[in-house]
């Protein structure tokens, strides 16, 4: 069975495109991916994924709400006693950021100019199989 991938898009961040092309990019590397839609919270994304029965999810932030945001992402699935959720994200994050989201528990943070093979490549390697 193909991983299952939750892309979302948490806070009021309206910017989608590239969360949709990094969803296009995991279909297309085999994965089944479930698309949030826009202005999610942080307890909205953890019901998907739960509710979806998803392997990951990947979070998406242009505004800058990353550093509040992605953590209470964290937050809610330890909160919902979920403990081996792989959580990647990504977006307009600076580099002097990417240690304290890795430090909150997301596994991995993609910055602006990362290809799509290398993030389809790390979902498929670090994202167990059914």
């Amino acid at each position: 069975m193909p991983r299952r991938i939750l892309i979302a898009k948490p806070g009021l961040d309206g910017h989608d495109r590239g969360a949709k092309v990094i969803a296009r990019a995991l279909r297309d590397a085999g994965c089944e991916v479930i698309y949030s839609g826009l202005h999610r919270t942080p307890a909205q994304i953890v019901t998907m994924a739960l509710e979806e029965d998803v392997d990951a999810i990947g979070l998406s932030t242009l505004s800058g709400a990353h550093l509040t945001l992605f953590p209470l992402v964290m937050d809610e699935l330890r909160a919902a006693d979920v403990e081996d959720m792989v959580v990647f994200g990504g977006g307009v994050i600076p580099s002097a950021d990417v240690d304290i989201l890795l430090g909150a528990g997301l596994a991995r943070i993609f910055t602006p100019g990362s290809a799509l093979a290398d993030i389809a490549g790390w979902v498929m390697a670090n994202v167990p199989e059914r």
